[in-house]
């Protein structure tokens, strides 16, 4: 006998975190990310024109994606529409490959933020309370 199974169900979890396991590098990045000063991210948005994703989430995915080996935005795009782990990280927003290559070269350059953040980082996961 067989499962029952119809390309009509829906079984994508509605919250994605039951999918990744506490000491997923996902969180691990999502985590350093979140410890950085708002401040640095802020440099790189002066203000004025329309809403913009938050550089704090393209920073996580872009970071993330180079800890999976992906370095090409259109791979990267593809990814946070199709991975688990991705969407949770973008908060299932989904950023076009436009967006993340004019990041990549023009807005983290201008940030303070650096590599070393990540390297010196200490990660224990919460305990769930």
């Amino acid at each position: 006998m067989h499962i029952q199974y119809t390309m009509d169900q829906l079984f994508l979890p509605m919250d994605l975190e039951d999918d990744i396991p506490p000491q997923h590098v996902v969180r691990v990045v999502n985590e350093a990310i979140n410890r950085s000063d708002d401040k640095i991210f802020a440099v790189a948005y002066p203000g004025g024109g329309r809403d913009r994703y938050h550089p704090k989430m393209l920073t996580k995915v872009i970071i993330y994606a180079y800890t999976q080996r992906i370095y090409s935005s259109r791979q990267i795009e593809k990814a946070v529409r199709e991975n688990i782990t991705f969407m949770w990280i973008a908060g299932r927003q989904r950023p076009d490959f436009r967006t993340i290559k004019r990041f990549r070269s023009k807005r983290m350059k201008e940030t303070s933020w650096r590599r070393s953040s990540l390297t010196s980082f200490n990660y224990s996961p919460r305990e769930n309370t």
